[in-house]
């Protein structure tokens, strides 16, 4: 034992990274990086049965993701081996486009990611307990936060960066000695108290003993039935089904897919591209994205088991069943229709939906994002652009999306029309993209906004301007109408219009769903440059305007004008200008009858009633605690609007428990920011409109990033409203949190998550996965 504290005293007098570099070497041996590339089996502790659940409920609600401190995703062994990266993801500032480091996809072994500059934060040296012990950072940092345990107060000292864009600390093994003097409250979990000493001491065993893995059980025979039939579906010669398969693949590769056929717990599975076909192994093809060359001369689509654990805030589900194969058919496959040759790869073309999958039918394109237009819509929410106020910043705080009719698209889906304008509808496909060239995309999206506009003013004039030509979901399905929320630099899609008055709302239809998707999502890189990620923003601006004047179209023509000001309140961007002049040009007036001088409140209420027979009730008050003075104090608290509103986060998670039964009702506490526009990049604090916020809560769970946990008993809810009503300052706020908050200091916190998440996964098992709180606030 002399040595090794000798070693520490070396290395705490030095100061010199080498120096301990050299000491580790001396001691322990020299690194090998392909240890865990091979890891040993067998041991006390099972990392499946006893570690992945430690790591789930304690660290990947905050290490998974992009946004992951330093990199290090704790979601699957494979992440923890790969170790930390001092380079962040999320950087709005670089020049040029970022190496990417995609889990799984740009390095497929311990060796490779060490040659992308990760460092491990296990010990990779001689392997012997204490070795394991004193050479892993991960050991380390629950030693020192053992050491050292958070103070016993409410608010942490300012001495804790709870920002997301603080400069982190990605120690390295050889210099923990000067991080621990350093930083001596700094342990793991960040900001957070200590695990248990049964969790803590069951992971430093398992460091202890060389960290063991055993393989993951491969997928059930009835699961592999699944994926035969449904890899036979995406692999057919046909040319008009490969060029459906590709289409369906840049839509789909994301999601979460399951098999709805199947019983029990959903297993889930991601649809990739490969170079070897169905029978043989999978062989992934890695690009920048998922419209870039694979480099092969056949693509094989294929289903890959989901390799890490589900968090929320990237976990879209997707259903696969018998129903879902017969629509795909009967959309893509049973039309007469030829497809004449495959679309080539060239990022001009491929970056351009309606030029590369011109030869399917635009009406099948558009029902099949319909049909799921939650996830669709859920793409850019939850994609890589969900991180980062920058991109967000673009939408509203609250917002209502309905979708244009399919038979009543008409020049949306007119093939001549849709023939003449797809060099209009060409969107960016460069990761360091300058911002001179969004000129040129000004200039292709106001010839395409006039085109449809002259189209309309020529051929719809008969038509009637009703809600008649929004999509009802075929009477039967959920997905019509959705409801989004901002959280400043995050955001949620919930099916159903939440609430009575949202701040705006959208008509989409067909070209501009597919261009909200190929933008922010296919198109999207969160590895590129500051001009890429600038220019994704400036081009969703066109296309915000373009759904929110589809809306108001549905006005009279003597109230539109007044509405959009009232929306764009200051502003002098000159992409507003150029929606202006094409929402003044549309000479149609509305066939809707009017009966009150409040014809934007009046529309709110019709379409809300017209949407009534396919809405989601997921999030209604009535789901909860039904009596009179709890629903009344629920109430109370949605109409809180003004410097209330303002104190609030901008969402939290509230438990409410029945003071007999013991019964638990989830709601979540939601603040909108009011602004005067949202048509500038910067100066976003400027146009605040305090005044204007307002609150919604809304029954279940809503947003992956809660910033505050509340529990109060069903006898409190009055006084939660009360006190809710009363707020004028951060005192009063934090009278608030001392009578119903779980603070991030709170000695019963992690009793209080493991409650939450086992409730989110009984009542709600395809939407749930752990949620992350690098945004819980310190108040």
């Amino acid at each position: 034992m002399h040595k090794y504290l000798f070693l520490w005293l070396v290395i705490l007098l030095s100061g010199c990274a080498g120096l301990a570099v050299k000491q580790f070497d001396q001691l322990y041996g020299k690194p090998d990086a392909a240890r865990y590339d091979r890891p040993r089996a067998g041991g006390s502790v099972s990392y499946w049965q006893d570690v992945k659940p430690v790591f789930e409920s304690r660290c990947i609600v905050c290490h998974a993701c992009y946004d992951a401190p330093c990199q290090l995703k704790l979601t699957s062994y494979e992440g923890l081996a790969r170790g930390a990266n001092i380079e962040q993801v999320y950087n709005g500032e670089r020049l040029i486009a970022s190496t990417l480091t995609r889990m799984f996809e740009d390095a497929h072994s311990t060796v490779e990611w060490r040659q992308k500059d990760f460092f491990p934060v296990l010990n990779e040296r001689d392997d012997n307990p204490q070795a394991n012990i004193d050479g892993s950072v991960l050991a380390q940092m629950l030693l020192l936060k053992q050491d050292n345990p958070l103070p016993q107060q409410d608010i942490l000292p300012e001495s804790f960066d709870l920002g997301l864009s603080r400069q982190q600390q990605c120690t390295q093994i050889e210099q923990f000695a000067d991080y621990r003097k350093k930083y001596p409250l700094w342990g793991m979990p960040y900001g957070l108290p200590e695990i248990g000493a049964t969790e803590r001491d069951l992971l430093l065993q398992w460091v202890r003993e060389g960290a063991p893995y055993e393989s993951k059980p491969g997928v059930s025979p009835a699961q592999q039935k699944q994926i035969d039939t449904w890899e036979a579906f995406f692999n057919q010669d046909s040319l008009k089904a490969q060029l459906m398969s590709r289409y369906m693949f840049e839509h789909l590769y994301l999601a979460h897919l399951y098999f709805g056929d199947l019983d029990g717990k959903p297993a889930y599975f991601q649809l990739v591209r490969s170079a070897t076909p169905p029978g043989q192994p999978l062989q992934q093809i890695a690009t920048r994205r998922p419209y870039d060359d694979p480099g092969v001369a056949r693509v094989f689509y294929r289903l890959q088991p989901l390799r890490e654990a589900v968090v929320v805030k990237t976990h879209m589900p997707y259903r696969l069943d018998r129903q879902r194969l017969a629509r795909w058919r009967e959309l893509f496959l049973k039309p007469d229709y030829q497809v004449s040759s495959l679309p080539s790869y060239q990022p001009e073309r491929a970056s351009n939906p309606f030029v590369t999958f011109q030869q399917l039918p635009s009406d099948a394109r558009y029902r099949f994002m319909l049909d799921e237009a939650q996830f669709t819509i859920m793409g850019f929410i939850k994609g890589p652009v969900c991180r980062g106020q920058l991109a967000l910043n673009v939408i509203n705080d609250y917002f209502w999306v309905t979708f244009v009719a399919p038979d009543k698209a008409g020049a949306e889906l007119d093939s001549d029309f849709m023939a003449q304008q797809l060099q209009s509808m060409s969107q960016p496909a460069d990761s360091t993209t300058g911002l001179l060239r969004w000129v040129n995309y000004a200039k292709q999206e106001k010839a395409f906004l006039k085109a449809k506009v002259d189209y309309a003013n020529q051929h719809l004039q008969n038509v009637p301007l009703d809600l008649n030509l929004l999509w009802n979901g075929d009477g039967r399905n959920d997905n019509a109408a959705l409801t989004i929320y901002r959280h400043f630099d995050s955001a949620s899609v919930v099916k159903g219009l939440q609430g009575d008055a949202p701040q705006t709302a959208w008509v989409v239809n067909y070209p501009l769903l597919e261009r909200i998707h190929y933008l922010l999502v296919a198109s999207y890189d969160v590895y590129g440059n500051v001009g890429h990620q600038l220019g994704s923003r400036i081009y969703m601006d066109f296309l915000r305007m373009e759904g929110e004047f589809s809306f108001l179209a549905l006005l009279p023509k003597e109230a539109r004008s007044k509405v959009r000001q009232h929306w764009y309140r200051g502003s002098v961007s000159e992409v507003s200008q150029y929606v202006a002049e094409y929402a003044a040009g549309f000479d149609i007036n509305s066939d809707i009858k009017y009966r009150t001088g409040q014809p934007l409140a009046e529309l709110y209420g019709m379409l809300k009633q017209s949407m009534r027979p396919v809405a989601s009730r997921e999030h209604a008050l009535e789901n909860g605690f039904r009596d009179a003075a709890s629903l009344s104090a629920l109430q109370q608290i949605n109409r809180i609007s003004g410097r209330a509103a303002v104190l609030l986060p901008q969402n939290a998670f509230v438990a409410v428990e029945d003071d007999q039964s013991g019964q638990t009702h989830y709601y979540t506490l939601l603040q909108h920011s009011a602004y005067t526009n949202l048509s500038q990049i910067f100066s976003e604090a400027e146009r605040r409109l305090p005044d204007e916020d307002r609150i919604s809560m809304v029954y279940g769970f809503v947003g992956s990033y809660p910033a505050a946990l509340l529990r109060l008993t069903r006898s409190q809810l009055p006084q939660l409203a009360r006190q809710l009503q009363a707020l004028q300052s951060e005192a009063d706020y934090r009278a608030l949190l001392d009578t119903f908050g779980v603070r991030r200091t709170n000695g019963k916190f992690w009793a209080f998550s493991d409650r939450l998440h086992a409730d989110f996964q009984n009542r709600y098992p395809l939407q749930a996965g752990w949620f992350d709180y690098n945004r819980l606030e310190n108040r």
